[in-house]
């Protein structure tokens, strides 16, 4: 099964990065190149394990994925729904640890995923990885300066002291 990851060290601690990546409609925006247009589905108000997210990319392709680990401030689990007809399966997953300089982090995010139909799977996941890697660097590198963005800091920083 394919994987693509992407590697960054913001200048945020843990708690922080960890909120940024959870920010939502407008404030998402700011920093997320995927993402045109996202929200909660079911009623939902906030992240959290069981809860579904419809998201539409950049490309216009439509998913909605339900979060299927939520362990703030360390990591965050994903796994498709229903989304384009070409994925069999597709999950994520972003973690945060401490980076060696005191108050970073260090953000890994990881996705895998399956094509179908199978007879164009060798062909169809070659050109997957290809194509999540690149949106999932340009993604990765928009998180990034949202980590130095006040807007998008002072929108995070909220979430957390919100419980």
């Amino acid at each position: 099964m394919p994987v693509v990851e992407a590697v960054t060290t913001v200048p945020v601690p843990p708690e922080l990065a960890f909120a940024v990546s959870q920010t939502v409609a407008p404030v998402r925006y700011r920093w997320d190149p995927f993402v045109r247009e996202q929200h909660f589905a079911d009623g939902a108000t906030r992240p959290g394990k069981g809860v579904r997210t419809f998201t539409r990319s950049r490309h216009g392709l439509v998913m909605v994925s339900e979060y299927v680990s939520f362990a703030p401030p360390s990591h965050v689990g994903m796994k498709m729904v229903r989304g384009p007809w070409f994925f069999e399966m597709f999950a994520g997953g972003w973690r945060f640890a401490p980076a060696p300089e005191p108050g970073h982090t260090v953000a890994t995010w990881r996705y895998n995923f399956r094509c179908r139909p199978a007879f164009l799977r060798p062909i169809a996941e070659r050109i997957g990885v290809w194509l999540l890697g690149r949106d999932i660097n340009r993604r990765i590198a928009g998180y990034a300066v949202g980590c130095t963005d006040p807007e998008v800091l002072a929108a995070a920083r909220l979430t957390l002291t919100a419980d």
